[in-house]
């Protein structure tokens, strides 16, 4: 018996239809960008759909054909949206790289990715010259300014203008029906170990993360928000930001380069931004420079943060000094990235207050695209009992199934039944579906054959009045094997002692599991994405000697 068939008209999930959608419905709403220039530009949703149409134009008459690979290293701005939508609109492929990794690193993403044009803001240029010979795949070099910003010399031959290659063009180009299937961008991982590894999102998952992101359960985006991606968009697409809000016709605000806390602060002011979205240690410098002056937000309400997970403390101050609502995430590269996101439920409507920002802290509850379990090293489930942790496992229609040019399956069994992605996450997910990450299966402290949760130690740690940052890692102990070290930068001028903080552990956390050492550094090290580099810590460490008991 044949199935009948569905008598829908048949649309194509495309990144086209997106951009052409604003444009339609939303065309005189602003895109602001504090360019790099250090200006004020601004612009509209018509206007960059135009402008994308121009540059689909201008990609073709480089030569470049379908599936090609369109490089950038730029800051999040009105010109870096319109190849968002001029490259993978047209059937290229945008590959998004992160300035600030290793430049060989960055030489040897391009090359993998086999980039055939690469787009790069005023800052780099210094950097393009230096990395452009070992570019072999690289045909054009194009610096993302106007004729009066070009360098009167440079090494890079043959370098081309962005806005020269934009005004040349009539933008009479209409949008190609691809396959909703066929990539779309292609965004690295920032390869703390080895090379990174390519994630290639297609139209259709990008389409859907952006539909599934912008829920209410989700981000909660609107026509009616201003919305500032503080995350970058060469950072896994800005969270997919530029995708969901072209869909619901939302002003986009682009900080450039500007990222520090004044700058931040005044840009939110005066566009009146609503939401926005980064990493914890970007709005730690928002917050200190907030409480130093002694300023409020007029119009910023809630902020998604997510990349590495966000202290207690500090979603206290933002949501009680400054009235920001804290959504609290969770996602990867291999996700496109969001898989959960920390949104009450009804039923928790009557708890308590401390019991909801308990469940608040929590990583949250997966949106409707994603999949997700709890698996033990055998690959059997593990009960949703807000205790059994255990190894964390996704699955849906914007999770990877492989890595881009590489042939093994990094996927995994669950009861049997293949198809989940392994993430490398320890968590704890309860009756509700809270999931709560304990630690990187990498970064777990393992004393006398416990688990400790670095995650939990700082946690606690950055409560400290006195403590700005704080890392928990691992450190050799001949009996216990592994013991906790605590690694923490105070905050300016205050004078901190190993005893003042071991002792604010007491109580809030078994004895057992407090650490047995804090060295005070002036930084920590991150990665190019904002994470805490522990790896870097451990081998920094590796011979610290753990005070007897």
């Amino acid at each position: 018996m044949t199935a009948l068939a569905g008598q829908m008209m048949h649309m194509p999930l495309l990144i086209s239809s997106l951009i052409r959608h604003a444009a339609r419905h939303s065309a005189d709403t602003e895109i602001v960008s504090k360019r790099v220039e250090g200006d004020l530009h601004r612009t509209t949703w018509a206007q960059v759909e135009k402008r994308s149409r121009q540059v689909a134009q201008a990609l073709a008459r480089l030569g470049c054909g379908l599936g090609d690979r369109v490089g950038t290293l730029a800051w999040n701005g009105y010109r870096h949206l319109e190849l968002y939508y001029g490259a993978s609109g047209s059937g290229l492929v945008l590959h998004t790289i992160n300035p600030r990794l290793f430049p060989e690193q960055i030489a040897w993403i391009a090359n993998d990715a086999q980039d055939q044009v690469l787009f790069f803001d005023l800052t780099f240029l210094p950097l393009i010259e230096k990395l452009a010979p070992a570019m072999a795949s690289v045909r054009h070099f194009v610096l993302m300014s106007d004729r009066a910003h070009m360098p009167a010399q440079t090494a890079i031959p043959g370098l081309l203008c962005y806005e020269d290659l934009v005004q040349a063009e009539d933008g009479a180009y209409d949008w190609p029906a691809l396959d909703e299937n066929a990539a779309s961008s292609i965004c690295y991982t920032s390869g703390t170990t080895g090379h990174p590894k390519g994630a290639v999102y297609s139209h259709r998952s990008t389409v859907l993360h952006a539909y599934g992101s912008a829920l209410p359960d989700a981000m909660d985006c609107s026509a009616r928000d201003v919305i500032l991606p503080v995350v970058p968009m060469f950072h896994v697409n800005a969270w997919g930001l530029p995708y969901s809000g072209a869909l619901v016709g939302a002003k986009l605000v682009f900080p450039g380069p500007h990222l520090d806390g004044k700058s931040l602060y005044e840009l939110f002011e005066a566009e009146k931004v609503t939401f926005s979205a980064g990493v914890p240690t970007v709005w730690l410098g928002l917050i200190t420079h907030m409480k130093a002056h002694g300023l409020k937000f007029s119009s910023f309400k809630r902020t998604v943060i997510g990349g590495s997970a966000c202290p207690p403390a500090m979603m206290k101050t933002l949501q009680e000094d400054f009235g920001v609502e804290v959504i609290h995430a969770w996602g990867m590269t291999e996700l496109s990235p969001l898989g959960t996101l920390s949104k009450l439920k009804s039923k928790h409507d009557s708890l308590p207050h401390d019991a909801q920002q308990r469940l608040l802290e929590k990583q949250g509850r997966v949106i409707y695209g994603i999949d997700m379990a709890i698996i033990d090293d055998d690959g059997r489930s593990l009960p949703w009992d807000g205790q059994a942790s255990g190894n964390l496992v996704v699955r849906g229609p914007w999770v990877i199934g492989s890595y881009f040019g590489r042939p093994e399956s990094p996927l995994v069994s669950v009861d049997g039944e293949p198809g989940w992605f392994p993430t490398g996450d320890v968590a704890t997910i309860d009756a509700d579906g809270f999931m709560q990450i304990t630690d990187r299966s990498k970064d777990v402290i393992k004393s006398g054959g416990e688990w400790i949760s670095s995650i939990d130690l700082e946690n606690i740690a950055m409560a400290h009045p006195g403590i700005h940052e704080a890392a928990a890692i691992a450190c050799r102990h001949p009996k216990w094997d592994e013991r906790p070290l605590l690694v923490v930068v105070p905050k300016p001028g205050v004078a901190l002692t190993r005893e003042d903080v071991l002792g604010f552990f007491e109580g809030k956390i078994a004895k057992w599991q407090i650490p047995d050492d804090v060295v005070f550094v002036p930084e920590i090290p991150h990665t190019a994405t904002g994470k805490v580099q522990k790896l870097k810590l451990r081998e920094q460490f590796k011979d610290h000697q753990l005070p007897a008991a």
